[in-house]
């Protein structure tokens, strides 16, 4: 399980709009990576609109953000069409990123198991350490409580 001055697995993954990501391509900055379930369930959807309400602070600490769900990018394209949505959404439908950071947990929802991502937020300073870590997130409060960490660096 990833902790606080671990290096974060790097990754590459297609985002929105076609390009290819790169975290090792970020180094010398701070990055947020917001881990989601779903394009366009609530949570997901609250969560998302913060970080893009808020980046325009995390820009302001040189701090870059992303969220990554295992949705395709047509699902991703939608989901920022509908919500007017300004932070970089990225696809990693294989879910390699998602279980490299430890978030592909099993899930119990009305008795029933399955499979998901548990809502997690990584901040990864700008060496490629990570910082801080958010496991079980709780929406409200959590996009102001990063900003400020990320602030903090």
């Amino acid at each position: 399980m990833l902790d606080t001055n671990d290096l974060a697995p790097d990754f590459s993954l297609p985002r929105d709009g076609g390009e290819e990501i790169s975290l090792a391509e970020m180094r010398g900055k701070a990055v947020v990576l917001f881990f989601y379930p779903r394009d366009d369930t609530p949570g997901c959807t609250k969560e998302s609109i913060g970080f893009s309400s808020h980046l325009q602070g995390f820009a302001d600490t040189d701090t870059l953000v992303f969220g990554i769900s295992k949705d395709p990018l047509s699902k991703h394209e939608k989901f920022i069409a509908k919500h007017d949505l300004t932070t970089p959404l990225l696809s990693d439908a294989e879910g390699s990123t998602c279980e490299d950071y430890g978030v592909w947990k099993e899930k119990n929802m009305y008795g029933k198991k399955h499979w998901g991502i548990e809502r997690s937020t990584f901040l990864i300073d700008a060496s490629g350490k990570i910082a801080r870590v958010w496991r079980k997130v709780k929406v409200d409060g959590h996009v102001e409580e990063v900003l400020q960490a990320a602030q903090s660096l």
